[in-house]
């Protein structure tokens, strides 16, 4: 693996695997993929782009968990 990077998720800085696309970088940093959405430089990217989605220094997330509950 190439090292690591600094990346940007939801507005803290964590350390990132380099080489990765976005559905493993999302479960390297302990994400649950399916119980998440996820804005990838300011756009909803849908989860059947992650596999495809390359992640680099200068990309920013936001993600954002699903919780359910109800009465």
């Amino acid at each position: 693996m190439p090292g690591e990077f600094l990346l940007r998720v939801n507005g803290e800085e964590r350390r990132c695997p380099a080489g990765l696309q976005l559905d493993a970088v999302l479960a390297a940093l302990g994400y649950q993929p399916r119980l998440v959405v996820v804005e990838f430089n300011g756009e909803i990217l849908g989860r059947d782009r992650w596999p495809s989605q390359p992640v680099v220094e200068s990309d920013v997330l936001e993600v954002v968990t699903i919780v359910g509950g109800g009465s």
